[in-house]
């Protein structure tokens, strides 16, 4: 296939196995993860499968957002990507803040995507490529709207306390959603294309590793009946190749299909509203460099 792959959080759960789909397909795929032994690790899981493997690492703490500069500088030396999926996510107890003083939920599962996609522009440049961003259920979180005016989720997250992680969760993964519309917008005319995905509810992702009290009952009843990560990785690995899906930008599918999101996430105004803000605290200008 001849392509360049960038998958984040590919030490495990469905980014690995994408990463090891891409590579299977023919892929040159770049790991994305924080611990050098991860990454290593993941390098000989993928290469015990695909011994033809064309595998790069790169560390990065995507809860940095200086880290997450770093990476997209790297990145942008070459050879430069022909697809990028950004799938690194957590569910992190609320008040949990990084070097930055943001909340991780927020800074990994929006603000890392959001930095790292719209620095690899103007590097791309009149190149073809596919951005794919891995979110959620659109039906699950048509009832989660994000609150623009309080992107850190400092309020109305509900009862019990210990369900309000997957509240926060679930709000930055209406964000991927309105991240991909806004983004496909500014994009409209160029070669480089944008699309959310939504992997299906997975076992063995390790996101419900901090889950306490009621969370961890919900995540515990879930997973005897999900299906692993292989499945999970099907349609964001499919829309990052597939010939059906080539020039087709700003949509959001599962299970292969594109699907509606709800309409708090594609009005054209709240998504603005959220692209200027997320500039803001990542320390980006608002408009996007040609």
């Amino acid at each position: 296939m001849d392509k360049h792959a960038v998958v984040t959080g590919a030490t495990g759960g469905i980014g690995i196995a994408i990463a090891r789909r891409l590579a299977d397909q023919g892929c040159a795929v770049t790991l994305v993860g924080r611990g050098d032994q991860r990454l290593h690790d993941a390098v000989g899981q993928i290469r015990t499968a695909v011994p033809h493997a064309e595998l790069r690492q790169e560390r990065a703490d995507l809860s940095r957002l200086d880290e997450v500069r770093d990476l997209a500088s790297r990145l942008s030396r070459g050879p430069l990507p022909d697809v990028v999926i950004s799938n690194a996510a957590v569910v992190a107890p609320v008040g949990t803040r990084t070097a930055d003083g943001l909340p991780r939920t927020l800074v990994v599962n929006h603000l890392a995507p959001y930095l790292l996609l719209r620095s690899l522009v103007a590097p791309l440049g009149r190149r073809p490529a596919r951005f794919v961003v891995v979110g959620a259920s659109p039906t699950g979180l048509a009832r989660t709207p994000v609150d623009v005016a309080d992107l850190a989720s400092e309020r109305g997250l509900g009862w019990p306390p210990s369900m309000r992680p997957f509240v926060a969760y679930a709000r930055t993964k209406n964000m991927n959603a309105m991240f991909v519309h806004a983004l496909a917008r500014r994009l409209s005319g160029t070669r480089i294309t944008v699309n959310g995905v939504h992997p299906g509810i997975i076992r063995g992702t390790g996101l419900g590793r901090d889950a306490r009290g009621a969370l961890k009952l919900f995540g515990a009843a879930l997973g005897p009946f999900s299906p692993g990560p292989d499945a999970g990785a099907d349609t964001p690995a499919w829309l990052a190749t597939s010939t059906e899906t080539e020039g087709v930008s700003g949509r959001f599918y599962v299970r292969r299909t594109a699907v509606a999101t709800a309409p708090h996430t594609t009005d054209a105004a709240r998504c603005d509203l959220l692209w200027d803000e997320s500039a803001r605290l990542s320390g980006m200008p608002s408009a996007l460099a040609p």
